[in-house]
């Protein structure tokens, strides 16, 4: 069941899943499976493996459920065979509780009272009499607690109205057609206009449920929860639901206004109240799943942005009273130098830090200057630029200034692993060194931060907690593992990352090494304490040794695949050394010539894909943006310049870039391109270099309209993309939409959907 209920979701064979569910029950990780078990899966990838085992898990939680339920209704002796088999033929949690409901253990409410009391049969005599008077029919059913027809009616009607709610299709049904057709009006509570000014786009609000993208969703949670919006459900026609429930009862409604008022109380009281929180609960479901999403793209470009590499870089962490704290790090990360200078206001000792940061530089070679992205960014910018040129002009080689975003720095500094990192050493200081390290390897040093400090997302506080660590978690994993790791200079938190390391055997790892010395090869991993042939066989792979005693321990070529290597070496004629960057010798074998039962023609390509580049780094480029002189504030901007950022956060609605103002830019999904955008994912990534024309400038809501067409005229409608798409939200009163929104238009349209949390 499980088998064949992900295979036909994911629309893959049978035997790919249940290959993929054993590995995993082996204890096999995700990265492992994904880079060495190409045959077993037929070439499934990291995300592929994780949406089966999510899915695995969804279904074993869905049948322990279907287990649980039918015992519970056995026990009742209220379980048919129909029954039965409706149940085990349920695919979702939420139609299992559906059919459950009428077995399920609840307080006596008012239907219970009424049926115990023996209403039951006049309820049945006002379906069946639809033209016979209510109050005669319920004079003959007269009972204490009911002793008057107008109470004996009201028992019926809780009689008739729990079998609406009980009816698990109609439940069903119901909650469906109010997803399709219902929307969600907003609107401000008074008194409050002022204080929710960031939640004024939706002052006055109405959007279809199935238009609401999530990130919309989740500001208008967030707004109701801070008690600045209140937010109604609009199911749309009330007749529509009403005929629903007659037609599923075959109430013959026209014929008897007590059925029509019963089935009208029965929809707005019962039915509507428990689709509407049904409805609330799927948007949020739904917006989470976007959040998540976005948030686990933004975080894997950030990581998986380009190193500057091994050079020495001095860190410089911004600030005005309190000083740049700055720190000299090597070409291995290690802290050679640190200091504080106050080169802004009130200080104002511009020279005497242009000085001695020169002298720092010049001391130790520095090659790259690291600029934190916060507050006194663009100022420390221009020191970092002066310091370059005072170098130049003694002769020496230019050091490049970099910004560098500061994300979660101040959160590694004051954590644990910073303590224990830098014993001795000022908390603030902390962060300058984060700083240079992560321009040197931004992959090395962000493992250290917990993911949902690094800023990749937005309302990540406000989705489900679990769900976010574990997503982010398997980026971290998926993106460490891709890179590979190098074993003798890696720390605890990027070893921990990797593929069958647990924290206790990373920080054996490490003891071990500093123990030993550099670990000459990758079988002497096994003399580690408490690291078995299982963790090896999971990590092996993705750890590399540079200069050590076998070739191939530097490649992602796995240990158990050496002797394939043995056999195209033999065949070549050639050492395992003279293959390795051997382009022309290895692009003329055929991988099916070195297949065999265990190591099919995918891992063999693999194996001479890497042969010919070993340890290849999947990473782009190092390059920055170059920040305009002059521009250092909002108010510096004008519509029309043209600017050169980086893309800080990609969102649905389109992609934030910093260029250099200390406030992002909304680059809206119309503005990115000549034809239609569905994902902003599509034309850009966190961490890129791109082009902007500054479109619209609202300097007192810090908001900046951007545009990566550059033949975009500010204050003009905008060229629209070849075909329109989903677009923005809409007021009230209702009317067509505009499909997609032109970057010309008017700035608020554009940026309303970064009023929060940014």
């Amino acid at each position: 069941m499980i088998v064949s209920t992900i295979a036909r979701e994911l629309g893959v064979r049978e035997d790919q899943i249940r290959a993929v569910l054993t590995l995993l029950a082996e204890g096999n990780t995700v990265p492992f499976i994904a880079r060495y078990r190409k045959e077993a899966t037929g070439g499934l990838d990291d995300t592929q493996l994780r949406t089966i085992e999510e899915r695995a898990t969804y279904l074993r939680e869905l049948e322990e459920r279907k287990d649980a339920v039918l015992a519970s209704i056995e026990e009742q002796g209220k379980l048919t065979g129909d029954l039965r088999a409706l149940i085990l033929g349920t695919e979702t949690k939420a139609r299992l509780e559906d059919l459950y409901l009428p077995f399920k253990k609840r307080r006596r409410t008012k239907a219970d009272i009424a049926r115990e009391a023996g209403l039951e049969p006049l309820t049945d005599a006002l379906v069946d009499a639809p033209s016979a008077s209510p109050e005669e029919l319920a004079a003959a059913y007269l009972t204490e607690g009911f002793e008057d027809g107008k109470k004996a009616l009201e028992g019926a009607r809780a009689i008739l109205i729990d079998r609406f709610a009980l009816d698990a299709d109609l439940v069903g049904q119901v909650r469906e057609q109010m997803y399709r057709t219902g929307r969600v009006a907003a609107g401000v509570i008074e008194g409050k206009e002022s204080e929710g000014a960031k939640f004024k786009d939706y002052f006055d609000f109405s959007e279809p449920f199935t238009r609401l993208p999530s990130h919309r969703i989740l500001a208008l949670l967030r707004g109701e929860s801070e008690g600045i919006l209140h937010l109604t459900l609009d199911p749309g026609d009330d007749a529509v639901y009403e005929g629903m429930i007659a037609e599923r009862f075959q109430l013959p409604v026209s014929d008897s206004r007590w059925l029509a008022d019963a089935v009208r109380f029965g929809w707005r009281t019962k039915l509507a109240v428990s689709s509407g929180l049904d409805v609330r609960m799927r948007l949020k479901e739904t917006a989470e799943e976007g959040a998540l999403d976005v948030f686990a793209t933004n975080l894997r470009d950030v990581l998986l942005a380009a190193p500057a590499g091994q050079r020495a870089t001095l860190g410089l962490d911004p600030g005005f009273r309190n000083g740049v704290k700055c720190a000299v790090v090597d070409s291995t990360g290690k802290v050679l130098a640190t200091t504080v200078v106050h080169p802004h206001q009130p200080q104002n000792r511009w020279e005497a830090a242009r000085q001695e940061l020169a002298g720092l530089c010049a001391t130790h070679g520095v090659d790259l200057l690291a600029v934190g992205n916060g507050t006194a960014s663009r100022e420390t910018e221009k020191l970092a630029g002066e310091i370059a040129d005072l170098i130049t002009n003694a002769g020496g080689k230019r050091p490049t200034p970099v910004v560098v975003s500061e994300s979660g720095a101040s959160v590694y500094s004051a954590s644990e692993l910073a303590a224990a990192e830098f014993p001795g050493m000022d908390v603030s200081l902390r962060g300058a060194v984060s700083i240079a390290r992560r321009l040197q390897d931004p992959l090395a040093e962000l493992v250290k931060i917990d993911p949902k400090a690094i800023g990749v997302g937005q309302y990540q506080h406000d989705v489900n907690q679990t769900a976010l660590a574990r997503t982010l978690d398997g980026v971290v994993e998926s993106a460490v593992n891709a890179v590979g790791v190098d074993l003798n200079t890696a720390s605890v938190p990027l070893l921990k990352r990797v593929a069958g390391v647990t924290g206790t055997l990373a920080k054996n790892i490490v003891a071990h090494r500093d123990e030993h010395g550099a670990f000459p090869s990758r079988r002497a991993l096994l003399k580690v304490p408490r690291l078995g042939p299982k963790a090896y066989e999971q990590c092996a792979g993705f750890l590399r040794i540079r200069g050590g005693t076998d070739p191939l321990d530097s490649s992602a070529v796995h240990p158990e695949a050496y002797p394939v290597v043995a056999r195209i070496a033999e065949t070549t004629g050639l050492q395992v050394s003279e293959l390795i960057g051997n382009t022309r010798v290895l692009s003329g074998l055929r991988p099916a010539d070195f297949a065999d039962e265990t190591f099919g023609v995918p891992t063999v390509t693999d194996i001479i894909a890497e042969l010919d580049k070993p340890g290849r780094d999947p990473r782009p480029e190092f390059r920055t943006a170059t920040f305009k002189e002059g521009v250092e504030k909002i108010s510096h901007l004008t519509p029309g310049m043209i600017l050169e950022g980086t893309v800080t956060n990609v969102a649905a609605f389109g992609a934030f870039v910093d260029v250099g103002v200390h406030q992002d830019g909304l680059v809206h999904v119309s503005a990115m391109s000549e034809k239609f955008v569905s994902d902003p994912r599509e034309v850009v990534r966190s961490g890129q270099v791109v082009t902007v024309k500054v479109m619209e400038v609202d300097v007192e809501r810090q908001r900046i309209g951007l545009s990566l067409r550059l033949d975009d005229e500010p204050g003009q409608p905008a060229k629209k993309p070849q075909r329109g798409g989903g677009g923005g939200g809409q007021r009230k009163p209702r009317q067509p939409r505009q499909e997609q929104r032109p970057a010309g238009g008017s700035m608020a349209d554009a940026l309303k959907r970064a009023g929060m949390g940014r």
